[in-house]
């Protein structure tokens, strides 16, 4: 795969996709969005892939928010689609993506930048990663998804604080609030990361995808978690993996998954 805004490397079936705009501190555009979404299609159908760690090129910024020049003459009509088109092409894909997507949050994360980490199933960041939704000092909402999934993260009332006062948070302050799950040096980012990626390795692909979909579905409007997790609970007993798993447990031996 070869793009113009991102750069893709793979090892030990760990996939690492960095947005490569270091001139415009990896800010969002169109292209960026559209470029990401047919990666992501396509990461799906490798079956080499397992992990995906999502990072931003250099050390000040994972993702410093959207390219304001793209839009800033837009319609009323124009904003609502470039967020619905957004959200449907990236935001919600990579929140509902069949393999651990990881965010290696290396510096500023702001406005569409944290709305990206957080649609990552879950986010580690460098001590010099800045997080915020500065939107509202620009007249407008955070359209990304940023005003659901920052208070699944942080509660509501905090995250009202955020977007309402446009503040920053320091990468310690993300930590408390559980929005980032690590913090580690600069250097240590992506070793940490893979680290994690290896032990997820370890594990059923397909027992994972179903443990996705079943969280997910607990911040769904009108779908029943506990449901959908029935459901994908019993979908695992006629799998090779659940064969696999079981077997080897009972032979006091490490499972070798090869998915369903």
């Amino acid at each position: 795969m070869t793009f113009e805004n991102i750069l893709i490397s793979k090892e030990n079936s760990i996939l690492t996709l960095t947005i490569n705009r270091p001139e415009k501190l990896n800010a969002l555009n169109k292209a960026l969005i559209q470029e990401m979404h047919d990666a992501m299609k396509e990461i799906e159908k490798d079956n080499e892939v397992r992990v995906v760690v999502i990072t931003g090129s250099g050390a000040k910024a994972f993702v410093a928010g959207a390219d304001i020049s793209e839009f800033s003459d837009f319609s009323i009509e124009e904003g609502a689609q470039l967020a619905a088109q957004g959200q449907e092409l990236l935001f919600n894909l990579i929140e509902n993506f069949s393999k651990p997507v990881i965010a290696a949050v290396n510096g500023f994360a702001l406005g569409g930048g944290l709305e990206l980490a957080m649609a990552c199933h879950f986010r580690v960041a460098s001590d010099n990663a800045k997080m915020g939704l500065p939107e509202v000092s620009l007249g407008v909402i955070p359209g990304y998804g940023g005003t659901q999934r920052l208070p699944q993260l942080v509660g509501k009332g905090k995250a009202m604080e955020l977007i309402m006062t446009a503040g920053m948070l320091t990468a310690d302050e993300a930590k408390e609030l559980k929005l980032v799950n690590y913090v580690v040096t600069q250097e240590e980012l992506l070793a940490h990361c893979y680290s994690i990626a290896q032990k997820i390795i370890k594990n059923s692909p397909m027992a994972i995808r179903k443990a996705i979909k079943a969280v997910n579905a607990n911040f769904q409007y009108g779908v029943n978690g506990y449901e959908t997790e029935i459901k994908a609970f019993g979908y695992c007993f006629g799998t090779a993996d659940f064969k696999e798993g079981t077997t080897a447990f009972l032979e006091k031996r490490k499972a070798v998954f090869a998915g369903e």
